[in-house]
C-alpha cells in the first residue's frame, strides 16, 4: 500500500515538475538572450555569442524534450508524436538540441583556456565572426550527427483501454535491435560522457594556469593588472564560464551514470521501465529531472555570479534604463559634444556677443 502511494506521489511530482520547467524555463532563456545581446552586462564579445547561442538551443531543448515529450507523456494518454513521421522527427530534434547545448559549453571552455594560455589564440578566437561561425558549425554538426537517431524508435499498433473501451492505438517505442543499442550508446557518450570529461579537464587546466600566473607577479603588479578592463573582463568571463560548466557537470553526471546502468544490467525485454517499485527506475527519472533542470538554470547562475547582469536586470525591471538613455542622449548632444580649451572675447559693437575659439571635440 505504501509503495503504491509513493509511486503515485512520484508520478504526480513529475506531472507538475515538467510543466513548471517549461513555464519558468522558456521565458527565462528568452529573457537571458535579450539581456546578453542587448544590455551591457560586462561580457566579452565571444562570451556574448556563446552564451546567447546557448540560451537559444536550451530553449529548443525545453520545447522538444520537456514540453512536447515529457509533459504530454504525463498528461495525454497518446500524444501526437506516437504516430509517423513525428516519432522519428522528434527524436532527431531532441538529440540535436541536446548535442548543441553540451558542445557549446565544451567549445566555449576550450576556447577560454586557449585564449588564457596563448596570445596568438587570443587574437584569432577573439574575433566575432570566428565565434559566430563556430556556433553555427556546432549546431549544424549536432543535428547532422542526430540523423541516425530518427530510426531508433518504431511505431506499432498497441491494444489499450480508454474509458472502459478496448481500442488499438499507435505507440512510438524503442526499437530493440543491435542498431538502436549501438546508436544510443554512442549518443550517450557524445552528449554526456565525453563533454563532462572535457569540461572537467579544461576547467582544471584553467585553474592551474591562473594559479601559476598569480604566483609570477607581486601584489602591486597584480593590482595593476586587475585594474585593466580587459583583464577584468577576462576574469569575469572565466568565472561565469566556470559556474556554467560546474552546473553542467553536476546536473548531467547522474543521468550519464544511471543510463549506463540501465543499458547494461537491465537491458532486456522483460524489464519494465515504467515500474517505479524498482529503485533504478526512480533513480533514472530523478537523474532525468536534474539534467532537464540544466537547461533552465543559466538565468539564475548569471544573476548569482555577474554583478553587471544583476544591475542591468534591476534597471530593466524597474524601467530606469529609458530615463538613463534619454539623459545620456541629451548630455551627449549638448554640453559634452565640445569642451572649451581656451576662449577670448573679441571687440564687437554688440557687447552681448561672445565667441568661443579653439574648441576641442571629444
Amino acid at each position: 500500500m505504501e509503495g503504491g502511494i509513493s509511486v503515485t506521489v512520484f508520478i504526480t511530482v513529475q506531472k507538475i515538475y515538467y510543466p513548471l520547467l517549461c513555464i519558468m524555463g522558456i521565458p527565462a532563456n528568452l529573457f537571458t538572450f535579450y539581456m546578453i545581446c542587448f544590455r551591457k552586462c560586462g561580457m566579452s564579445d565571444t562570451a556574448i555569442i556563446y552564451l546567447s547561442c546557448l540560451a537559444i538551443v536550451d530553449t529548443f531543448y525545453l520545447v522538444w524534450v520537456i514540453l512536447i515529450d515529457l509533459t504530454l507523456t504525463f498528461w495525454v494518454q497518446r500524444p501526437f508524436w506516437h504516430s509517423n513521421p513525428w516519432c522519428g522527427i522528434l527524436g532527431f530534434l531532441q538529440y540535436g538540441s541536446l548535442y548543441s547545448s553540451s558542445w557549446i559549453v565544451v567549445v566555449f571552455t576550450i576556447e577560454r583556456y586557449l585564449v588564457l594560455r596563448s596570445t596568438t589564440a587570443k587574437k584569432h578566437f577573439s574575433q566575432a565572426w570566428v565565434t559566430k561561425l563556430t556556433c553555427v558549425a556546432i549546431v549544424l554538426a549536432s543535428h547532422l550527427v542526430s540523423v541516425p537517431l530518427g530510426w531508433i524508435n518504431i511505431v506499432t499498433p498497441v491494444n489499450d483501454i480508454i474509458d472502459g473501451v478496448n481500442v488499438t492505438l499507435p505507440k512510438c517505442h524503442y526499437r530493440d535491435e543491435t542498431y538502436s543499442t549501438v546508436i544510443v550508446w554512442i549518443t550517450t557518450f557524445l552528449s554526456g560522457g565525453i563533454p563532462i570529461v572535457l569540461v572537467i579537464i579544461f576547467n582544471y587546466l584553467m585553474g592551474y594556469h591562473l594559479c601559476r600566473a598569480r604566483n609570477l607577479f607581486t601584489k602591486e603588479e597584480r593590482r595593476v593588472m586587475h585594474g585593466r578592463s580587459s583583464r577584468g573582463m577576462l576574469k569575469r568571463t572565466i568565472l561565469l564560464l566556470s559556474t556554467v560548466s560546474v552546473a553542467f557537470v553536476v546536473l548531467s553526471l547522474p543521468r550519464f551514470v544511471t543510463y549506463c546502468i540501465l543499458r547494461t544490467k537491465y537491458n532486456n525485454n522483460n524489464f519494465n521501465r515504467d515500474d517505479y517499485n524498482i529503485p533504478i527506475n526512480v533513480a533514472g527519472d530523478l537523474a532525468n529531472m536534474l539534467q532537464n533542470l540544466n537547461s533552465t538554470t543559466n538565468f539564475l547562475l548569471y544573476c548569482m555570479v555577474s554583478r553587471r547582469f544583476r544591475r542591468e536586470l534591476v534597471q530593466v525591471v524597474s524601467c530606469k534604463s529609458k530615463a538613463r538613455e534619454l539623459a545620456s542622449v541629451l548630455n551627449h548632444t549638448t554640453m559634452k559634444v565640445f569642451s572649451v580649451v581656451d576662449h577670448k572675447t573679441l571687440p564687437s559693437s554688440n557687447p552681448g556677443t561672445v565667441v568661443l575659439t579653439k574648441l576641442k571635440q571629444t
